[in-house]
């Protein structure tokens, strides 16, 4: 039997605003949240993926990465049965029917039971560097955006979102009910660098808008009424936030007029090489012609600075992850054990 298709995609991210969480705003009339509760994020990862083995051919699944990194998963939603399985660090006071495992009380393994604290607690001190480090990165880049924002042209920026907008809901009928929005990110900082999983997601529609510009251009603001428009229309809405500052949009999608339009500027650069893909382009369209060459010698002095604490940042975050490995390597749990969680999962739970 075929495997139904998976989406996969972050709710979790390493930001100048520390960690982020958009768990709840995915899962919020689901019947049950599992939360699995163990000090290995190998141990946990390995139960999620047996669920995702055993569900994938006959349910509706949706793979939530780790911005740990990328051998860890940080859960899986059911949504058919309306029922995550989530790792603890994801979880928070809102979930509904949150039920929590103990999954040592499954394994003969003793480690799980040890003290690692003076471990924990590098681990939390390299990441509060690494969040402090992107928080400088993003006050830089708040003057970077100064710049531009002075040869901004508003009202132009102004009619190239309602140019959009008629673009995609004028031949469309209002929906009467309430639209939902959910709160992504397709990427985020970690261990292994900055990552992100656009191809997958635009893979899922035919038409693909690639809003490119500089920092300060109005692109998330140009993508932020586009949500509102859509869900002013009754259409259901997935926001993708941006991983350095999750109070910026990095992507608007929605299934039901089957596009989606994206922040393609670095480190997320992509460029269209198929039908339906288009580029809009707000420093082109929206910005006084030579800006990038008036201001040069301040753009790159910012860019260099701004890039620099960035890459500060996800040292400080490799450096966590190296701890996290070492842990990770007192921790073993058998085939047997996992089938005995799953099948308490399964049998209590998901059936």
């Amino acid at each position: 039997m075929s495997s139904l298709p998976k989406k996969g995609y972050y709710v979790s991210g390493n930001t100048a605003e520390g960690f982020v969480n958009f768990l709840s705003t995915n899962t919020s009339n689901f019947h049950h949240h599992i939360i699995l509760k163990h000090p290995s994020y190998k141990v946990k990862t390995t139960v999620i993926q047996e669920i995702i083995n055993q569900t994938e051919a006959k349910n509706d699944l949706e793979i939530l990465y780790s911005s740990i990194g990328k051998e860890f998963l940080d859960g899986v939603i059911i949504r058919d049965k309306k029922i995550a399985v989530i790792d603890e660090r994801i979880a928070s006071a809102e979930l509904c029917g949150a039920f929590e495992i103990n999954l040592t009380l499954f394994s003969a393994d003793s480690v799980a039971h040890n003290n690692f604290s003076l471990e924990e607690e590098q681990i939390e001190t390299y990441m509060q560097h690494a969040y402090e480090n992107f928080a400088t990165g993003l006050k830089i880049h708040d003057d970077l955006e100064a710049i531009y924002i002075k040869e901004m042209n508003f009202d132009k920026a102004d009619d190239l979102a309602e140019e959009f907008v008629q673009k995609i809901l004028s031949e469309v009928s209002k929906q009467e009910r309430n639209p939902n929005v959910v709160h992504r990110l397709f990427g985020t900082n970690t261990r292994d660098g900055v990552v992100n999983v656009v191809p997958d997601i635009l893979s899922q529609v035919s038409k693909k808008y690639f809003i490119k510009g500089r920092a300060g251009t109005g692109k998330s603001t140009f993508m932020k009424k586009i949500m509102a428009a859509c869900n002013e229309y009754g259409y259901d809405v997935e926001l993708y936030h941006c991983s350095f500052d999750p109070n910026s949009i990095d992507m608007v999608l929605v299934r039901d007029l089957d596009f989606c339009i994206f922040d393609s500027t670095d480190p997320h650069e992509f460029f269209p090489n198929g039908e339906g893909e288009e580029v809009i382009d707000m420093y082109d369209l929206a910005v006084n012609p030579g800006t990038d060459e008036k201001y040069a010698e301040e753009i790159n002095e910012l860019n260099s600075r701004y890039k620099s604490f960035m890459k500060k940042g996800v040292a400080d975050l490799k450096n966590a992850g190296e701890i996290i490995s070492n842990l990770e390597q007192h921790f073993v749990i058998n085939q047997r054990e996992i089938e005995k969680i799953t099948s308490f999962i399964d049998g209590k739970i998901i059936e």
